[in-house]
This record gives structure tokens, C-alpha cells and sequence, in this order.
């Protein structure tokens, strides 16, 4: 059984909610769907327009999230509650449109955003919206530094560069 406390911990640890006040959390969690799937399911395949806007923010369990991006494989795992997929559908509505797979690796609970629901706050909460996509971005651009690093890392290994092994 998934309990509030559960959702809040996953909705700080995502960040979405790191510059909002007690009342702006309020309203977000009002617009977040609490799904649950089991293990073996696909929440998500290629060519399906399924959940093709909403943001996943993981509660509990294990996902798998699988695409090809300019022609190479690339695989992460959401195994922390907080960790999001879908960032870049969600932000970037029909003009970033990726094919992926998600599958539930153990029984897992998560977070649906659809941004529709979200852009309903662009009239009376805007700075809601705002805070949550300035978050997305500080996201996006964690993976991308952590995915960096370890390119580096990498690199160094295989190229014996800097003396670092």
C-alpha cells in the first residue's frame, strides 16, 4: 500500500517541488495520478501514444526505460523514488517526440504529470508551472553531467589518461 509520506518522498527527491510553498505542493499533487503496475508489465512501447505527455515519477520499484537515440541504444534505470523518464516528451510536447520502452522490472508505483493538467496552472498559478519546469531542466541537466562523468571515466580508463589508473 502506497501512503502519502511515500509520494511526498519521491515528489522532494525529484525536485519538483524544491522552490514551492506548502500550498503550491498542495495544488501540483492534486493534478498527479498514483499508478500502480506489476513486474514483466511494459507501461509504455515503441509507436504507442500512451502516456506520450505525462511525466513518470517513480514511488517505489524498478523501471526500465529503453530507446534509440541517433541510432544508439541507450538504457537507464529508475530505482530510486524520484527518478523521472519521460522529461523530454513532457517538456517538449510534439516537437521532441522519442520512442521508448518502459518496462516494470519490479512491482512499482508512480507519478503521472500529464502536462495538459499542468498547463491549466498557466492562468491563475503560473509560477507553479514555472518552478516545476526550471526543476525538469536542473534534472536533465544532472543526467547529462552524471552521464559526462562517467564518459570521462571511461575514457581515462581505456586511454590510461591522467594517471588515474
Amino acid at each position: 500500500m502506497i501512503t502519502d509520506e511515500n509520494i511526498m518522498k519521491a515528489l522532494y527527491r525529484s525536485t519538483l517541488v524544491s522552490e514551492l510553498r506548502e500550498s503550491e505542493i498542495e495544488i501540483l499533487t492534486g493534478l498527479l495520478t498514483v499508478q500502480s503496475y506489476k513486474a514483466g508489465k511494459f507501461i509504455v512501447k515503441p509507436g504507442s501514444r500512451k502516456l506520450e505527455d505525462a511525466l513518470l515519477i517513480l514511488v517505489e520499484g524498478k523501471l526500465e526505460v529503453s530507446s534509440i537515440v541517433d541510432e544508439e541504444p541507450m538504457v537507464m534505470h529508475l530505482k530510486d523514488p524520484g527518478d523521472m523518464a519521460r522529461v523530454i516528451s513532457f517538456v517538449g510536447s510534439n516537437l521532441m517526440k522519442i520512442d521508448a520502452t518502459i518496462e516494470v522490472k519490479e512491482d512499482s508505483t508512480v507519478l503521472l504529470l500529464e502536462r495538459a493538467r499542468l498547463e491549466l496552472l498557466l492562468g491563475t498559478h503560473h509560477s507553479i508551472v514555472y518552478y516545476v519546469m526550471r526543476s525538469l531542466v536542473r534534472y536533465v541537466h544532472g543526467l547529462a553531467r552524471h552521464k559526462s562523468a562517467e564518459t570521462e571515466e571511461l575514457s581515462n580508463y581505456f586511454y590510461r589518461v591522467n594517471g588515474r589508473f
